[in-house]
């Protein structure tokens, strides 16, 4: 007989409940103080936690969204999102990263958009997620970072890039985030378009900047390869 979903959901937690500490919430129990909030996609391949292999408690504060969107909208406006506010203002979070992927579901459907194509009936909400997009598709094309002549997962792959070095020059420049506030930008690779390495975070942006031979200088020695760009 094959398990139910309900069951598969209470056999994990309970496989989690044997793996942690009797300490793993020592420290954590009545507050937190994580000093990095990530937002992330709601990608099923992409792992809010394990990305950054943040198994402590209280170490990493997450925003998971349709297209790792920094942003919303509240009163026709662009605001920053729930989670990055509160990290930034209520938790004192020091650094804010921006986690894209390769061949993002959101991403493809504003470039579809752009590109003329059709994405279909989407929901109310994902059709709200999606546009907050176009415009960074509009804008990429009109910089030619794709054009017609682009293959289209090859187009996705580097508006995705694009769109995370856009979200992070906004946390940069919005006055809601502490100009103490490190912004990072990254595309996780899981279709080996930056490299061989499943998994790989690759760096793309920092504080607003996007150059590869600056950002060369900014990450730790041992991981300059881990700086690249495909736009």
């Amino acid at each position: 007989m094959t398990r139910t979903v309900l069951e598969s959901l209470l056999a994990g937690n309970a496989r989690h409940v044997e793996s942690l500490a009797a300490d793993h919430f020592d420290g954590v129990r009545e507050a937190q103080s994580p000093a990095v909030v990530s937002v992330s996609c709601s990608d099923s391949r992409v792992p809010a936690d394990a990305a950054w292999s943040a198994d402590r408690a209280g170490e990493l504060f997450t925003s998971v969204n349709v297209g790792n969107q920094v942003w919303t909208e509240v009163d026709g406006r662009l605001v920053v999102n729930d989670a990055v506010g509160y990290a930034v203002s209520a938790l004192r979070t020091t650094d804010v990263v921006v986690l894209g992927h390769t061949g993002c579901g959101a991403v493809t459907a504003a470039y579809a958009t752009v590109a003329g194509g059709s994405v279909g009936d989407l929901p109310p909400a994902v059709e709200a997620a999606v546009s907050r997009l176009v415009p960074l598709a509009e804008e990429a094309r009109e910089l030619g970072v794709f054009d017609a002549d682009t293959p289209g997962g090859e187009a996705v792959n580097r508006l995705v890039e694009y769109a995370v070095v856009r979200q992070v020059e906004y946390l940069t420049e919005n006055d809601e985030v502490p100009e103490s506030t490190d912004c990072w930008g990254f595309v996780y690779d899981f279709q080996r378009v930056y490299g061989d390495a499943d998994g790989a975070a690759y760096l793309v942006a920092a504080n607003g900047e996007s150059d590869s031979e600056a950002l060369a200088d900014v990450v730790p020695d041992g991981f300059e390869e881990r700086v690249r760009s495909i736009r």
